[in-house]
This record gives structure tokens, C-alpha cells and sequence, in this order.
């Protein structure tokens, strides 16, 4: 065996998982085999063996599934993955149903599969250290605990119980694990602890020599009761609704654990993993599972692991930042970073304006105080991180500088020159703007190497990803310290090259203003706002710029239309642009904060915002074909072809960036693993068939040049 390392002493089976070249245990193919060489090894010595005992050689205890080899699956390979699955489940049994006590001693992680291993063990001990995870979140890639995860959880804890730990992939440390009765001793951690739990369960192997899991045990009960208990049965009645309203049909995998929860426990223990496994073979070789592990797994894995960080620099974290501006966007900033323990000047034109930015983070703080998830001793410490004023000399030794400010290029000229000597030797300047030009707006710099764009996304404390925009001048150094910076932060970076609007704003303009588009065409407005809800996407479009504002928009068409005059460019209008003015400027609808856009939004906080009734008369056509699959296409396909776009304009550099960013960034439907993976999962050909066919009727917004096409196949991934 290549993977596991067996050892027999005085009666007790040692079985150590340690996968060779790799810093922790899988199930890869490997695994599954040196899992029957060890089923049969075991039942050869069965005579001898007093107890089985479960460890890891690594630092952590078990990682799961080889998701690499997942990715190269399809739907003819689900005959052969069902067989695999029954396979390793038959190997587990042969271990569970010995007759002998199994411990599993766990010495850190166990997520996934390796959970599954691990609840082969009788009787499980850990390590107690706040670091450590357990559980089987597999719903977030799509995919089910297959080997044996739904059929023991749901035995061990009821129906009820696992479904947050199932359905919803939610995961648990050691501590948690001790009072749900899943771990039943901790140690420790420390130089001793594999030792002591050893010696724990070497005691408990000998008061238990004949142990087996509950449900083999006659008169074992499930808790909660079985599905057709009145209490269970009233709940089965409204989850699969739930779970419908949740996933908006969009995403098979919680459907398939919820429905593999009930119908296991309607059946005997083999039949009910039989279940799991069918189950599970149909979600691994379908395109959701495959798109979800690509973009939440492997293009994750790469922003944490820093592809996209040039250069070789030491890591960097600043101890004190500085922040021009102190409305929504550098007020949420500043209490991110004062929450991971950076300094931060919070500066504005007047103090009364600095006070109000810091006392964001009073508010967020105390609610958090209030409800009893944070001490008012850390409270005050965040609080005390963050220094409000209006002198610019309070800025002096600060290692970077973030300018908020308003997105007008004069204003953010005069606040950089002003700030920028307030550098500490060898610190960078940069800027917050959403479309501006970074490149641009260096020029007001007297380093630009040391200029660099830091998007964040409002509301900073909420949103995860921040894109990082390298000007022409900017060095890698720079970039490589923003990265870091990000990341210090608890953020999720992604970097892209410097064009208007970079990309995430790019790609978001093209959602919205699709949107207004349909509207201006005749479209009823409630039509493209259940589309864009149906295909995925957080809200509709109409929606959505209702929030960002719709004077913003007309703003920043503004800013790019006398910087293309600028340039001795012809500027042209985007579709829907006349009908943005005429909503701002003749019906005096400017959005959300101003009380009106789109939406009508009631005084009375009761009622919920309902479409604005004069759109229908002012915008509907009647007479005008259209229907909702081409609604729905038209909002992804244009993400998704202004995404490919951005690669072959080298504004993007690699397809986690553009899948992660499209996500996190705009709220592209995470069914489809972001706006690339979108492509890559239908296939180029029907992609590009299906995009030339909306460009024929739509317009250029959908048209793929052969360079775009080119780079679409470049930068396809291969596993």
C-alpha cells in the first residue's frame, strides 16, 4: 500500500493514511485501491486484531476527494464513478462491522471525505484547537457526502439535526463536534497530544470490545423520528419549497441531499448508502458540480495561494493606513482594517464629516456588542484604531494611502498631491475609483510606480472581493504589497490591467444597461426583472441600478464622453442611455437614495418597494416579441461576452480572476462557476452559436470578434 501505512502490535490495528508527495491525505484512485488491499489484509488478521485504530501522518487529519479527477468526468462516466463509490463504502463497512472497536484519532481537519473517514471510527477523539474544521460542506461545490456522509450524519443526529450540516454544508470545530455527540473525547493540543489519544483510545477499545456504531445496535431509534413521524413529516411538507425558493431550481445538489436524507432513513443501512451513491454518481459527471468545483475550489484555491501576485517580494502588511474620505465607502474600509488590527487615519475636509465615517463603525460594532458576539473591551479597540480628522499632516508615516473620494479626476488630483508627501519612505498611494482610468489618473502622482487602483465594493464589511488595478507605470512591487494588503484585510483579491471601468464595473454596466435596453425596447419592465432573478443573479437589473443610482450612471457616461472628446474619440451611446436621462431629467427619478427610480419605495417601511406603475405606459410596447429565455440569455450571454472580451483585451490575465470577480464582484449566478466557467460549460461552439444568433438580433453587444474567440479557446483550462 502506497497511502496508508497498516501496523500490527499486541492485537491493535494501526492504520496511518499518509499519501506520498502531498501535504494531505485524498481519496485519489491511489487511496480507493490501497483501501481494498487494506480491507483484505484486515479481514486475513481478523482473528488477531483487537482494535482498529485511525490516524493521519500529515498535519491535518483527511481533505476528501480528489476534485481534479472530478473535473475530467462526464455523464457516460456515472455507471463507473457508482461502482467506485460502492467500492470504497464496501471497504469502510468491512472496518465498521469487524466486530472490533475502530477509533479515529483525529489530529486536525476533516472536511468532505475525510469526515467520512473519519466517521468510520466507533468512537472519535480530537485535538482541540480553534483551527481545526469538520464537516461535509460538499453542497458548495456541487456535490453530496457520498461515502456514507448522508446516511450516518442523518442516523447520528435525526433529520432535523443534520440538515444545517448536510443541506447547507456547515461546518464545525472540535467543541462544536464534543456537544452534537459526533467527537466524544478532546485533547489538548500540543507536543503529547497524539500520544494521549492514543492512550484514550487504547482505554476505550478495552472497556469496548465489542462496539459498534448505534444504529446496529438493536432498538436504535433515529432522534427526531423517521420521516413519517408527525414532527418530521409537517417539516418534509415546506422543505422542499425552501429549498426551491433558495436555489431557485438553479443548483441540484441540496434537492439531492434533502431527498437521499429522507429516502435513506425509509430503508434498511445498505440500501440507504446504495441511495447515496446513485446520487451522488449523477450530481460528480453533471456540469454543476464540475463548473462549482472548478470556480469555488480550484480558481479559490489560486487567489489564496497568490497566482496572481508577481514578483517575489516579502509578504507585506501595513501597521497604519490612511483614508481620504469618510463617507460609505472609506468609512466601511476603515473598519475593516481597524478590525484586523491596522491603524488607520480616517481624514475628511472637515472633522464633523471625519467623526460621522468613524461612527459607522460605532454602529456596526455596538449591534455586534448588543447581540452578545462581540466584548465592549474589543469594541473600544477597533474604536481607538481609528483616528477621524481633517488635518492632512495626521496622515504623516502612513505605509499606503486610499483616496474615497468622489469619482470627479480634478477632485482626486487635488486630494493626491496633497496627501501623497504624507508617505512613509518606500509607501504607495492609491485610489478607490470604480471606472476611472488608473493610468489617468496617476499622472497627479509624483511616483507612479508607486500608483495603484484598490476597488472595493460597497458594503465593504459585507463584500468580499476587491480588484486591484495595475496603471501602466505601476510596479510589481506595488502590486504584489496591495495584494498583500488585501488579503491582511481578510479580502479576496483579484487583479486585473487598467482600462475604462476595469472589469468588474465593465461587465456590470453591460448587465444593467441590457437591461434598460429591454425596457427602452418594449419589454415589460417585471418580465427582465424575474429573468434576471430566474437565471441567477442577485436582482434584476432595474433593480440593481436603482441602488448604484441612476444619476451615478449618467455621471460617469458623462465623465466618459468628455474624456473620449478629450481624446478625439467618437463617443457612442450605449443602449438605454437616452432612456436613463429621461427617467433623471424629465421624471426626476434618480434611484434608490433619491427616493425614487425604477422602483417605488413606500414611506411606510412595511410595504415593499413595488415597480414604479408609470413604466408600463411610458416604456411597454405592445405588440413586441420577445420571450423569456431570450430575456434570461440575453443578461448572462453580454456578461459573459464583455467578460471574454477584457481576456482578449489583456484588461484580464486568467480565467480565476474573471470566474472569481464575475461572483463576488457582480453577483454572476454562482451555478455556472463565473463568467468564463459559463462558457466552458456550455462549450465554446454552442456558446459562440448561441452568442452570434443574440448578435444578429440584439446587436454588437453580443458579437465575437475572431480575437475574442481566440482568446475564449487560449484560455480554457485542462485537468
Amino acid at each position: 500500500m502506497k497511502t496508508i501505512q497498516y501496523e500490527l502490535h499486541d492485537g491493535i490495528a494501526t492504520i496511518t493514511f499518509d499519501e506520498p508527495n502531498s501535504p494531505v491525505n485524498t481519496m485519489c484512485l491511489q487511496w480507493q485501491q490501497d483501501m481494498s488491499a487494506l480491507a483484505a489484509q484486515v479481514l486475513q488478521d481478523q482473528d488477531a486484531i483487537k482494535g482498529i485504530l485511525l490516524a493521519s501522518a500529515k498535519s491535518t487529519f483527511f481533505a476528501g476527494a480528489d476534485l481534479k479527477g472530478a473535473m475530467r468526468l462526464r455523464p457516460s462516466d456515472a455507471a463507473a464513478i457508482f461502482t467506485e463509490i460502492e467500492l470504497v463504502k464496501k471497504n469502510f463497512r468491512t472496518l465498521e462491522t469487524l466486530g472490533k472497536p475502530v477509533v479515529s484519532c483525529l489530529n486536525g481537519t476533516a472536511l468532505g471525505g475525510g469526515w467520512e473517514v473519519a466517521l468510520v471510527g466507533h468512537y472519535r477523539i480530537a485535538i482541540d484547537d480553534r483551527k481545526t474544521q469538520f464537516g461535509l460542506p460538499e453542497v458548495t461545490l456541487g456535490l453530496l457526502p457520498g461515502a456514507g456522509g448522508i446516511t450516518k450524519m442523518t442516523r447520528h443526529l435525526g433529520l432535523m439535526g443534520a440538515q444545517p450540516y448536510l443541506v447547507e454544508g456547515k461546518t464545525f470545530s472540535p467543541q462544536e463536534a464534543k456537544k452534537l455527540g459526533l467527537v466524544h473525547e478532546l485533547v489538548a493540543p500540543g507536543d503529547t497530544a497524539a500520544t494521549e489519544m492514543r492512550s484514550k483510545a487504547l482505554a476505550w477499545m478495552a472497556a469496548n470490545p465489542s462496539a459498534q456504531h448505534p444504529w446496529e445496535a438493536k432498538g436504535y431509534k433515529v432522534p427526531g423520528g423517521l420521516p413519517s413521524s408527525p414532527a418530521v413529516a409537517q417539516m418534509l411538507v415546506v422543505a422542499p419549497a425552501m429549498i426551491k425558493q433558495q436555489t431557485r431550481g438553479l443548483y441540484p445538489a441540496p434537492e439531492a441531499i434533502m431527498a437521499c436524507m429522507v429516502e435513506g432513513l425509509q430503508v434498511d443501512l445498505p440500501t440507504a448508502l446504495r441511495i447515496e451513491s446513485r446520487y451522488l454518481a449523477k450530481l460528480m459527471t453533471g456540469s454543476n458540480a464540475r463548473a462549482m468545483i472548478n470556480t469555488f475550489f480550484f480558481n479559490l484555491n489560486a487567489i489564496k495561494s497568490g497566482q496572481s501576485r508577481p514578483g517575489k517580494s516579502a509578504r507585506f502588511k501595513p501597521a497604519k493606513v490612511g483614508l481620504l474620505g469618510a463617507g460609505m465607502m472609506g468609512a466601511g474600509i476603515a473598519f475593516v482594517q481597524a478590525s484586523k488590527g491596522i491603524a488607520t487615519v480616517l481624514k475628511d475636509v472637515s472633522q464633523n464629516q471625519a467623526d460621522l465615517g468613524k461612527s459607522y463603525s460605532a454602529r456596526i460594532t455596538q449591534a455586534r456588542v448588543d447581540k452578545g458576539r462581540m466584548s465592549a473591551a474589543d469594541q473600544q479597540t477597533i474604536l481607538e484604531r481609528i483616528h477621524a480628522t481633517d488635518k492632512v499632516a495626521d496622515l504623516a508615516g502612513c505605509e499606503l494611502i486610499i483616496e474615497a473620494v468622489f469619482e470627479n479626476r480634478d477632485l482626486k488630483a487635488k486630494v493626491t498631491q496633497e496627501a501623497e508627501p504624507m508617505l512613509a519612505p518606500g509607501g504607495f498611494f492609491a485610489s478607490n475609483t470604480s471606472t476611472l482610468p488608473i493610468s489617468g489618473l496617476a499622472k497627479a502622482s509624483k511616483a507612479t510606480d508607486k500608483f495603484i487602483g484598490i476597488h472595493f465594493f460597497s458594503p465593504v464589511d459585507k463584500m468580499k472581493l476587491v480588484e486591484i488595478i495595475r496603471g501602466q507605470q505601476t510596479s510589481d512591487d506595488t502590486v504584489a504589497r496591495a495584494y498583500d494588503y488585501v488579503q491582511a484585510i481578510g479580502k479576496m483579491p483579484i487583479v486585473v490591467n487598467d482600462s475604462r471601468g476595469f472589469f468588474t464595473s465593465r461587465v456590470f454596466g453591460t448587465f444593467v444597461m441590457e437591461g434598460v435596453a429591454m425596457l427602452g425596447e418594449g419589454i415589460p419592465a417585471a418580465a427582465i426583472e424575474n429573468a434576471g432573478i430566474q437565471c441567477g443573479m442577485p436582482v434584476g437589473p432595474l433593480a440593481v441600478l436603482d441602488e448604484t443610482s441612476l444619476t451615478l450612471s449618467l455621471h460617469v457616461m458623462a465623465q466618459t464622453r468628455a474624456d473620449f472628446e478629450t481624446e478625439g474619440k467618437t463617443y457612442v451611446a450605449t443602449p438605454g442611455e437616452a432612456l436613463l436621462v429621461t427617467m433623471v431629467k424629465e421624471h426626476q427619478r434618480p434611484g434608490r437614495a433619491g427616493g425614487a427610480g425604477f422602483y417605488e419605495y413606500p414611506s411606510d417601511k412595511s410595504i415593499k418597494k413595488f415597480l414604479w406603475p408609470q413604466l408600463q405606459p411610458l416604456f411597454e410596447k405592445t405588440g413586441v416579441q420577445w420571450n423569456i429565455t431570450d430575456v434570461k440569455d440575453r443578461l448572462l450571454y453580454r456578461q459573459a461576452v464583455e467578460t471574454a472580451r477584457c481576456l482578449s483585451e489583456n484588461v484580464l490575465t486568467s480565467v480565476h480572476d474573471a470566474n472569481i470577480g464575475s461572483i463576488f464582484g457582480i453577483g454572476f449566478p454562482a451555478w455556472t462557476g463565473g463568467a468564463m466557467q459559463f462558457i466552458y460549460g456550455m462549450g465554446i461552439d454552442a456558446f459562440v452559436k448561441r452568442a452570434d444568433a443574440l448578435a444578429a438580433r440584439f446587436g454588437d453587444g453580443f458579437a465575437l470578434t475572431d480575437e475574442v474567440k481566440a482568446a475564449i479557446a487560449r484560455y480554457q483550462p485542462v485537468y
